[in-house]
């Protein structure tokens, strides 16, 4: 039995209560709930604070008249008990509850030097790699790694070795700009591989080559209910990538993701000095905290991408550094805590080892 005041209702608990209703609600209330209950991950606020400060519940994303006469019912009268949210919705953060562990650790929001994973207008972003550049400037990085679609993923406008090159040399120019402004600023070549279900990409090697750092990706067959071990084995063994981003493929309310004998993936990953990420998108937040966890026992690398698809969205960095605090991971083994040449370093040398064997 749970309290029920109304201090103790969370922004995570009205998700829940808003997924749970949908379930059984009919459209177009059906897709509002389900609507409402992605959106109140970011927002900036708890609820209850708007309620007790006799505001509106109507200024949060997501919620317009019906729904803040729910939500309001709730808060003023929540449940005697809440379930715990199944496993499609378990293990998200709220930005609120990013936002207070990153209060307690401010030198990792500080300290974080770049962000390893977004998309522009050559895939399937809103904007441009300058206008992404400049963002990230004004947010305090050091570096970005622009991460389009590989072709792959037609339907995220992935793009081609020719298209490739030519985006290469737009970064080309504008690390020369920012260099010539004296700006400590560098935009990284990099592509999010599409990898099939043998752990192969879809660019060719040489074309990869060129790029200062290759993120792998699932875009297929994310619903397969055996066991994929071996799937992400292959996958990390690829000899073309550095990172395994969004490992488990889940997205909150829509896809359980994969399941595989983690502790041998990560301790594969450790093995070959390569990274798994934490794809920090609100939807995502993948890996799971629980597999975070493994993650960290096994020492393996860690890397932070926003999966940002707009400028607004470079802010979503805050629930990869709050889940890697929450799991124990320390900076040193987070790539998004290096200094761009230590990063590139480390390129290289997983480069040569993968050469090697």
């Amino acid at each position: 039995m749970r309290d029920t005041s109304i201090s103790t209702l969370t922004n995570a608990d009205i998700a829940e209560l808003l997924a749970a209703a949908a379930e059984s609600a009919k459209q177009p209330l059906q897709k509002a709930l389900r609507r409402a209950s992605r959106k109140s991950f970011l927002w900036p606020e708890e609820a209850t604070t708007l309620i007790e400060q006799g505001r509106s519940l109507e200024e949060l994303p997501g919620i317009g008249p019906s729904l803040s006469r729910i939500v309001k019912r709730w808060l003023e009268s929540p449940p005697e008990e809440l379930r715990s949210p199944p496993e499609i919705r378990r293990g998200f953060q709220t930005i609120v509850q990013a936002r207070a562990i990153l209060d307690h650790h401010p030198e990792w929001r500080n300290s974080v030097k770049g962000d390893l994973q977004m998309h522009s207008v050559w895939s399937d972003g809103t904007a441009s790699i300058a206008e992404m550049a400049q963002a990230a400037m004004e947010y305090g990085h050091l570096y970005i790694a622009i991460t389009d679609h590989a072709k792959g993923l037609k339907i995220a406008g992935g793009i081609d070795e020719q298209q490739l090159e030519e985006q290469g040399e737009e970064i080309a120019r504008i690390n020369e700009q920012t260099a010539n402004d004296k700006k400590l600023f560098r935009v990284l070549r990099s592509i999010e591989l599409n990898l099939n279900v043998a752990g192969e990409g879809d660019m060719e090697l040489q074309a990869l080559a060129k790029q200062d750092i290759v993120l792998g990706c699932f875009h297929s067959a994310l619903r397969k209910k055996d066991d994929q071990t071996e799937r992400y084995l292959a996958a990390i063994r690829n000899p073309a990538i550095q990172i395994l981003g969004h490992p488990r493929g889940r997205i909150y309310n829509f896809r359980l993701g994969l399941t595989a004998d983690w502790r041998r993936v990560f301790d594969t990953a450790a093995e070959l000095d390569k990274a798994v990420e934490i794809d920090c998108y609100p939807d995502r937040q993948d890996i799971s905290p629980d597999l975070l966890k493994l993650a960290a026992k096994a020492g393996c690398r860690i890397s932070l991408g926003t999966d940002s698809h707009g400028p607004p969205q470079l802010r979503f960095i805050e629930f990869g550094l709050a889940a890697a605090i929450t799991a124990g991971i320390k900076r040193e083994r987070i790539l998004n805590f290096m200094p761009v040449r230590e990063l590139l370093q480390w390129v290289g040398s997983v480069r040569e080892s993968s050469v090697r064997r």
